[in-house]
């Protein structure tokens, strides 16, 4: 089963994606990125990937929308929970994960919010 889903097209950068909450970054857009990663992930062989994400207002429903993605996928999911970026880095190599996944808005103001991606023990980009 194919599951379109189209983005705003100012939220895929380089080394993230960033948006503003309910305009340009919405729960299904989130869930879409976690489908999508997570099918990278299968395809190259992963089978868990580390979740977390940062002290926003957004970041749980968005962490948890993700979560919802990537588990579509057949991974396990390590929700590791509340805490800044680094913490992802730390818990992704420390548990042996295959890949990470941190809900941030990083330096962004409020209203923002984004995700950042790695696979293996390098960032997605």
């Amino acid at each position: 089963m194919t599951l379109a889903h189209s983005f705003h097209p100012t939220v895929l950068r380089e080394y993230d994606i960033r948006g503003i909450v309910g305009r340009t970054l919405t729960e299904n857009d989130a869930r879409a990125v976690g489908r999508a990663f997570g099918t990278i992930v299968v395809r190259g062989g992963g089978t868990s990937v580390c979740v977390g994400y940062d002290g926003r207002h957004s970041s749980p429903m968005l962490e948890a929308a993700m979560v919802d993605g990537l588990a579509s996928t057949g991974l396990r999911v390590l929700r590791i929970g509340l805490g800044p970026t680094p913490m992802l880095y730390f818990a992704t190599r420390d548990l042996e994960a295959s890949a990470g996944v941190m809900i941030t808005g990083s330096h962004n103001p409020p209203e923002y919010n984004g995700i950042k991606m790695m696979l293996g023990k390098g960032p997605v980009y």
